[in-house]
């Protein structure tokens, strides 16, 4: 069984698209604090699809605190500077917005923990 829950906070605003055949996905990275140690994080991609996704789009932001459930998969790649990583990528089943309410207006609340924001071109998809 390949099933991940994470519960964190998007680092950026979502992305949505259209593919040719019509379907929206939408793409965001959440930052997952680890336990125990200060100020740092994993991050995973996560990639909503169709209504999920438009979902996604409009109640999203970065800074918002989200669950996500879905398949997680690992890639492994070569940075510009030669390199090994990994890239972890989670195709979202379920997501569940977190952020209360009264915080849900047209401005994202800030973040509770400084994430460092994780730039496309270090994972290749």
């Amino acid at each position: 069984m390949n099933k991940l829950t994470i519960i964190g906070n998007l680092t950026r605003e979502p992305e949505t698209r259209t593919t040719q055949s019509g379907n929206t996905v939408c793409s965001f990275t959440v930052a997952v604090s680890r336990r125990n140690r200060k100020n740092e994080a994993d991050y995973f991609r996560v990639s909503a699809w169709n209504a999920i996704g438009e979902n996604c789009q409009k109640y999203l932001a970065k800074g918002r605190k989200v669950a996500v459930v879905g398949k997680v998969s690992a890639s492994a790649y070569t940075t510009q500077n030669g390199q090994a990583a990994a890239c972890l990528e989670v195709m979202a089943e379920e997501v569940v917005f977190l952020t209360p309410k009264e915080q849900s207006g047209a401005t994202a609340p800030s973040p509770t923990a400084e994430y460092q924001e994780v730039a496309d071109d270090e994972c290749p998809f």
